[in-house]
């Protein structure tokens, strides 16, 4: 769909960063160096709000996706919006776009987000070129649901991620095993007008000789869900009783805990090796070809929406926004 009024949304990020004393930090009236460094486009207009406080995206949060998610929503509910574009730093910029993603269900507008690995004005700067182009995509058209605008190139948010620190194309599709059919129908709790809590969930990558103890002490601390980032085709120290016995802990206290692999290709299949299986018998929910910023972000929203037990792990093995596909 062709978009003419858009939301710009500026979180911080090294996009409108400046220099301070302690180097390069978020700061305010980009908007201003916006209308002075890009032509107007024909039939598109633009408004401006800064999320204040500006952060640097090291320290995004939970508990500032619903802040983002809110101001989107007024965008489009209350404003009338037919595009947002979120400026957004690259450090968590994936993990921000997949939170959207699973959060925003339903919203019939598209959603893009943008940044860039060097500062607006300085030299070698991609900034404008991205905000330029992420401007010419709503112009030209773009469908609706959420997307990462980098280098002329539009990204699912679910299937990418950040892998490189330096370069004019830090992020990358990611290749993964399609494990799940046709995208399905989006349940009625999980559609963006709908609200949504702050949900406590993990991440945890498995490493050898260290399991048993992080995965007790993360459930012991409460969360509500875990990624475990797996080996292989999702294997781990099955021959580990202690590692066992806390992923039991898990699934009698109700903690979701769903595999991925630590593989930039590929998926997880439980049942290849024995080192799988016993995971699945423990309670463990296979991720398929998710990705970690995809699992984590479609847990917060499964979490966040107050959903049972087994409905989130039903829900987890299903494709909600093309993160299985």
């Amino acid at each position: 769909m062709t978009a003419t009024h858009i939301k710009v949304l500026y979180t911080g990020g090294t996009i409108g960063m400046q220099a301070s004393a302690n180097g390069l930090a978020p700061a305010s009236g980009f908007e201003a160096r916006m209308r002075a460094h890009l032509h107007p486009l024909a039939d598109l207009q633009w408004s401006f709000r800064e999320l204040l406080p500006l952060i640097d995206s090291a320290n995004m949060t939970p508990a500032y996706w619903q802040r983002l998610r809110a101001a989107i929503v007024e965008a489009v509910d209350v404003e009338c919006c037919d595009g947002v574009l979120v400026l957004h730093g690259t450090d968590t910029l994936a993990y921000s776009a997949a939170a959207m993603a699973f959060q925003l269900l339903g919203v019939t507008v598209p959603v893009l987000f943008t940044g860039s690995m060097l500062p607006a004005g300085v030299a070698e700067s991609d900034a404008w070129e991205n905000l330029d182009g992420a401007l010419r995509a709503f112009a030209a058209g773009v469908k609706p649901g959420v997307q990462l605008f980098f280098h002329g190139e539009l990204l699912a948010p679910t299937r990418c991620a950040k892998i490189r620190s330096f370069g004019r194309h830090p992020f990358a599709r990611l290749k993964r095993n399609s494990s799940a059919g046709s995208r399905s129908e989006i349940p009625a709790a999980l559609h963006y007008r709908q609200p949504l809590q702050l949900a406590q969930v993990a991440v945890l990558p498995l490493v050898p000789g260290y399991a048993a103890q992080p995965v007790a002490a993360l459930i012991a601390s409460g969360v509500q869900g875990l990624v475990l980032e797996c080996f292989g085709s999702g294997t781990g120290p099955s021959d580990d009783p202690a590692f066992l016995a806390a992923l039991q802990t898990a699934k009698d206290l109700g903690v979701v805990v769903v595999a991925v692999t630590q593989c930039h290709e590929g998926g997880v299949e439980l049942d290849i090796y024995e080192a799988g299986s016993r995971l699945r018998e423990v309670g463990v929910v296979s991720g398929g070809g998710m990705t970690r910023e995809a699992a984590l972000a479609k847990l917060h929203a499964l979490l966040g929406a107050s959903l049972g037990y087994d409905e989130v792990r039903r829900l987890l093995t299903l494709d909600l926004c093309g993160e299985l596909a």
